[in-house]
């Protein structure tokens, strides 16, 4: 806010900033719901309260100047329109009265019509600039000096209380609240009322004057302001404030800001920020919600909790069954145009769908926030891992795998797996979880030299089973142990070379049962079936948030924050709870 009131060689205005400059222009007019400006032919606003300068009444004949000291007589004689001793008003003007401004400069106003005045500004005696206030204020600046010419003719002249360009909320000096944002380049202003804005009213030319209330503010181009108070001994600098119930700012990965506010039980509310532009707002009220910028992913739980990744996003998926980071199974179906998700739990059980009743919505799936978006797209984040990644669609062999887990005595434990491959069997110790032996197909038992017996039977059948002895001693004795069944419609893959009646043989000197061929050139119909369980326990899934309806994270606006341009903000919608497939 250097703009300055200056000479022809050293004070002289900078074109388009100067205080000549009209403070509105064509095209700036405020919002119908912001602070109204006075259009020509409208009735004046109630004049407000002078400062000394301010309605001073002065003769109706310019001021003359003082004539020179002797020792002065030796200067030549200041000739031309750009001196103040040769001013004369123009043709359809009413001179009214010449003002001194603080600083020294001397405004000659002029009524040139209806709700239409002019202020002709001198200093150190040479013509610096003029200000037009035609159907609404103008004003001028020169180093945090202002002046304001309202329609009406009245004026006003203060220098500070100017605030700096960083957007947020700012308290005047008479209790009025405003909010500062940027948008597309361009700084604006609302005023808040009873924790809400009335709307913003951007710059639109170098400098913008508005009232609110009785305050007479002044909006650079640059995003500082100035407010001035008619009337009021006390004059300040607008001071930023906090909004009720603010909790905390946090840094996102993208750059973005988010301040973060309590605004009731399981209600919170974040204001997004990027490149110091208002980008949205995401309102958690009594649900989770999201925003996605670009990949930059940004969760609010209603209770103040947050999330924030990059990636870990899989754009457009099919209905299929995926798999996350931590093993976590889940399916994607679309239903009626609309996609939804379900957990996937041992084999066949599914927990239900879900469906899309916004463009976005956050669902939470045992250690997994999850966020699908209305092309299918979705991302995973696991809570508190150091392993992250992108949704991984699961194979038919995957899908057709079934794992369980058997005890064999001795401390030690087996981990069956089927899938269409065969079986294989992990031997393992329960306490450390340490695998001490791997048996499968083409190693279907241990030597004699383990130690202990363990074999597969009728490893290349659909019913194969587990055999072990790791108890000596007499009287000791072995267990069979069948391998889980594959899923409904899944079947064995084709073995190159396996022929009927193929089996296995342990190392203890006996044939082991006879298996029978797999069902080979069987095509398995996986429509709807299960996915690889993941190792250790699933815990039921559940939807971040209470269910129910709401309205519009990524939030656009005041309820929906539509952050910006595309790319550029979050795009956040309030969390439906889905229905049910």
């Amino acid at each position: 806010m250097r703009t300055a009131l200056r000479t022809a060689i050293a004070t002289a205005l900078v074109a388009g900033v100067a205080v000549g400059t009209p403070a509105l222009t064509a095209g700036a007019a405020l919002a119908a719901d912001g602070p109204v400006a006075v259009q020509a032919g409208q009735a004046a606003p109630a004049a407000q309260a002078p400062t000394a300068s301010t309605e001073t009444k002065a003769a109706s004949t310019p001021v003359k100047p003082a004539a020179p000291a002797a020792a002065q007589n030796t200067t030549p004689a200041r000739t031309g329109d750009g001196w103040i001793e040769n001013w004369k008003a123009k043709p359809g003007e009413t001179f009214v009265r010449d003002e001194v401004l603080r600083g020294g400069t001397v405004a000659k106003i002029v009524k040139a019509g209806a709700l239409h005045y002019r202020a002709y500004l001198y200093k150190e005696g040479q013509a610096v600039g003029t200000i037009e206030a035609a159907g609404r204020s103008a004003a001028g600046q020169d180093n945090g000096h202002f002046f304001v010419l309202n329609p009406d003719g009245t004026t006003h002249d203060w220098v500070g209380n100017t605030a700096p360009n960083k957007p947020g909320l700012y308290r005047l000096v008479d209790g009025t609240v405003l909010q500062l944002a940027r948008k597309d380049g361009r700084y604006g202003l609302q005023l808040i009322e009873n924790g809400k804005g009335r709307g913003y009213t951007y710059v639109n030319g170098a400098r913008v004057v508005w009232n609110f209330g009785k305050a007479v503010v002044v909006l650079e181009q640059d995003g500082q302001f100035s407010a001035y108070v008619p009337g009021s001994a006390k004059q300040a600098a607008p001071q930023p404030v906090e909004a009720a119930g603010y909790v905390r700012t946090e840094k996102l990965p993208n750059g973005a800001e988010a301040k973060i506010f309590k605004v009731g039980e399981s209600h919170h509310r974040a204001e997004l920020y990027k490149e110091g532009q208002r980008v949205g707002t995401v309102d958690a009220d009594h649900r989770s919600e999201a925003g996605n910028d670009n990949g930059t992913f940004f969760v609010l739980h209603a209770d103040g909790a947050t999330e924030k990744w990059v990636g870990n996003y899989l754009p457009g998926a099919k209905p299929g069954v995926y798999k996350l980071a931590d093993g976590t199974t889940l399916e994607i179906a679309k239903k009626n145009g609309r996609y939804g998700i379900q957990q996937l739990r041992w084999g066949t059980h599914g927990t239900g769908f879900t469906y899309l009743t916004e463009p976005r919505q956050v669902f939470g799936f045992n250690n997994a926030t999850v966020v699908l978006e209305q092309d299918g797209g979705f991302a995973a984040y696991i809570h508190g891992s150091a392993k992250q990644a992108a949704p991984k669609p699961v194979t038919r062999d995957e899908q057709c795998t079934v794992v369980t887990t058997v005890g064999i005595g001795a401390g030690s434990e087996a981990e069956l797996t089927m899938s269409p491959n065969g079986p294989k069997a992990k031997l393992q110790d329960i306490g450390s979880g340490k695998v001490f032996a791997t048996l499968d197909r083409n190693h279907p038992s241990l030597p004699q030299s383990a130690g202990i017996i363990a074999r597969i039977d009728n490893a290349f059948s659909a019913t194969p089973s587990l055999y072990t002895k790791v108890e000596g001693g007499v009287g000791s004795k072995g267990g069979s142990h069948a391998f889980p069944k594959l899923p409904k419609g899944c079947a064995l893959n084709p073995v190159k070379g396996a022929t009927s009646g193929q089996g296995t043989t342990g190392n203890t000197g006996t044939t082991g049962n006879t298996g029978t061929t797999g069902n080979t050139g069987v095509t398995a119909n996986n429509a709807g079936q299960t996915s690889v369980i993941p190792q250790g326990g699933v815990a039921a899934g559940v939807e971040l948030g209470t269910e129910g309806d709401s309205t519009a994270l990524v939030a656009a606006g005041a309820g929906a924050a539509s952050l910006a341009a595309a790319g550029l903000g979050f795009v956040v919608l309030r969390r439906r709870a889905g229905s049910r497939g």
